[in-house]
């Protein structure tokens, strides 16, 4: 992972909300074929830092880097040109609609020219079928089933095969295991890893639970009050190492 290339860099981002301070002079980054645990209590920064990196928020100063280019994300549409997707907790799907056409939510393949055009559904049932199978979904059986009818993590295994073929590369997975079993967290951390097997998608993860993280994730980084105050590979640190830098930091600030 050491010679693999950045494919995204933030330096120095710093954001505040009138007197409070969300983020102060953050430097992270991110490798190809890479999964970064993002990890912290409620209230860090993280969420703040992943507005920026998707474009829906400006820094007050820093400079990001996609793929080695500076850039001023001017929005998320301008971040998703990049590459840059975020799946998000509540996933961004419609429920009453099917499957199929979440897939092609706001990118439909259409039929016929001008006024005169109807969406072509059988070609978007087979692309999604395929889609799915390409990233190894094998428990959802029918593109036709609607978002509604489905469990959590067949939602976010949707979403996250949405943002793989839509062209993201860079994909922020805000809370993906958040409020699900332990049948279907399982599920998600096995499609992360199959995702990361593949090489071709680098993914910040964001979690609280530190023992999933370090299930799937090549480097966490702890955020602490708006800092990044541990950069380390997993295979370098432990679960039990973060609980004991943030119960330290907690008893230093009381």
């Amino acid at each position: 992972m050491s010679e693999a290339a950045e494919v995204l860099r933030a330096e120095h981002v710093a954001k505040r909300y009138g007197a409070v301070v969300a983020l102060r002079d953050v430097t992270m980054y991110l490798k190809q074929g890479e999964v970064l645990g993002l990890v912290g209590d409620n209230g860090a920064g993280k969420s703040t830092l992943i507005k920026i990196l998707t474009g829906y928020l400006r820094p007050d100063s820093g400079t990001i880097y996609v793929k080695g280019e500076e850039v001023q994300l001017r929005s998320v549409d301008h971040a998703r040109s990049l590459g840059i997707d975020t799946v998000y907790q509540d996933l961004a799907l419609v429920p009453g609609l099917s499957v199929y056409h979440n897939m092609f939510l706001k990118r439909e393949l259409v039929n016929g020219v001008g006024p005169l055009r109807w969406l072509n559904n059988r070609e978007m049932k087979k692309r999604s079928r395929s889609y799915l199978d390409d990233i190894g979904i094998t428990t959802l059986r029918s593109v036709d089933a609607e978002v509604a009818m489905l469990s959590g993590g067949q939602r976010q295994a949707i979403a996250l095969a949405r943002s793989t073929h839509s062209g993201g590369t860079i994909l922020l997975l805000d809370e993906p295991l958040a409020a699900m079993g332990a049948r279907e967290g399982r599920q998600i951390l096995d499609l992360i890893r199959e995702l990361k097997q593949r090489g071709d998608v680098a993914m910040i993860l964001i979690a609280h639970n530190y023992l999933q993280v370090f299930e799937v994730a090549d480097r966490v980084n702890l955020v602490r009050n708006g800092e990044i105050i541990l950069d380390k590979p997993t295979a370098e640190s432990s679960a039990e190492e973060l609980t004991e830098i943030v119960a330290r930091e907690y008893r230093t600030s009381t």
